[in-house]
């Protein structure tokens, strides 16, 4: 027994050894892995759905590095908390790989953001808000009024960017960057053979400004049964017997989209605001990765037009040894379908703490007023930590 474990030693010493030993190549070393989670409590005093709970809202875990010296690559994966489809938990969030040789041209391939607003592209923790602008959940494609599965404003496609003009201190002056996507969303192939063609420009006359305008035409298809409609009135048509008529097959809404955008981040203080405007139906019913068969409906009640606009100031209140503190204050609207009498509209208020960058806590009240409802007034409370690693 004894000389076995004399053996055993010896051969773990040796392969100790020839792992100090042996050189990685330069791309595995390069390799980080990085996440970040997000705890939350929420309380909602709305009328006949009064909640308070605790959430885990969200986990990632992303590993990244470089190629061939000029190639960098991203995957990232996110894990829900209080989920009501489970089969959404865990996903594939991002899978690219960007060619980065020169700042004036980059070209990005695979699973990633959706080149539309200011807000879309930011991480949730520096966001600054409970969550991004209502417009910005709708329209970039987070829980998105088209119906399709919510995709955290992402989608699969081939993305060109780039900066232009430094000015004398290398600082660009102009931005730019135009991407051709499925527009299904996320983990999802093309189901109609269009593409959504998303771009933006912005330019950048001071240090920490950006003013930008986006664009996006496009559309979302969906393959299920559906009740016939009368092209022009949308009413149903009847067969021979006085009865709707159910089909199966795909139906398709275009999306029409454009966004004006503005920020400035300088000494700790921050104030953002963008518009939306779209046009384009959606479906009645939100994409379901467990369902055999959607409900491929389109929801014309609804309109096809929507809108919104938001405007954030967060101003520093304290800054001692890294340890940060900020107040902040949101109006975030968002109409959908594009009139005053539904729109549902926030007065937010709050105020965080960072006592270091991989740690962050925030709380927040919020006034809502949503015309939709029968009592259109209630409250929200949230608080969230902010944890990287």
């Amino acid at each position: 027994m004894k000389k076995i474990l004399a053996v055993a030693l010896c051969l773990s010493t040796l392969t100790i050894t020839s792992a100090q030993e042996l050189k990685l190549p330069a791309w595995l070393n390069d390799i980080k892995l990085s996440g970040y989670g997000i705890i939350q409590f929420q309380y909602s005093s709305q009328e006949n759905i009064k909640a308070n709970s605790f959430n885990l809202r969200m986990v990632r875990v992303s590993i990244d590095g470089h190629l061939l010296n000029h190639f960098y690559w991203k995957a990232q994966i996110q894990f829900n908390g209080n989920t009501t489809n489970l089969g959404s938990s865990p996903r594939l969030v991002d899978l690219f790989a960007e060619w980065q040789e020169y700042n004036y041209l980059r070209l990005k391939v695979g699973q990633f953001k959706r080149p539309f607003t200011f807000e879309n592209p930011m991480h949730p923790i520096d966001q600054g808000f409970m969550a991004v602008a209502q417009g910005v959940q709708k329209l970039s494609g987070f829980s998105d009024r088209t119906g399709e599965s919510p995709s955290n404003g992402r989608d699969i496609g081939v993305q060109i960017q780039g900066d232009l003009f430094p000015n004398s201190n290398e600082r660009p002056l102009l931005h730019y960057q135009v991407g051709v996507f499925n527009g299904q969303g996320i983990n999802m192939s093309d189901a109609d053979q269009r593409k959504d063609i998303i771009g933006g420009l912005w330019v950048m006359p001071i240090k920490g400004m950006r003013l930008g305008v986006f664009g996006w035409t496009g559309s979302y298809s969906r393959v299920g049964n559906y009740t016939l409609v009368d092209p022009n009135t949308h009413k149903p048509i009847l067969d021979a017997a006085n009865k709707e008529q159910t089909v199966k097959g795909k139906q398709t809404v275009d999306k029409r989209r454009f966004a004006f955008s503005g920020e400035y981040v300088v000494k700790g203080w921050t104030f953002r605001s963008e518009y939306i405007n779209s046009k384009g139906y959606g479906f009645k019913t939100v994409y379901n990765t467990k369902a055999d068969l959607q409900d491929a409906n389109i929801n014309y009640a609804a309109g096809d037009r929507a809108h919104a606009f938001y405007a954030l100031a967060i101003a520093p209140v304290a800054n001692f040894n890294g340890k940060k503190i900020h107040v902040k204050a949101r109006f975030d609207q968002y109409c959908p379908n594009g009139e005053s009498e539904t729109a549902r509209t926030l007065y937010e208020f709050g105020v965080d703490f960072e006592p270091s960058r991989m740690l962050k806590f925030s709380a927040e009240y919020a006034r809502v007023n949503d015309k939709a409802l029968k009592t259109p007034n209630y409250n929200l409370i949230d608080f969230q930590m902010g944890l990287r690693f």
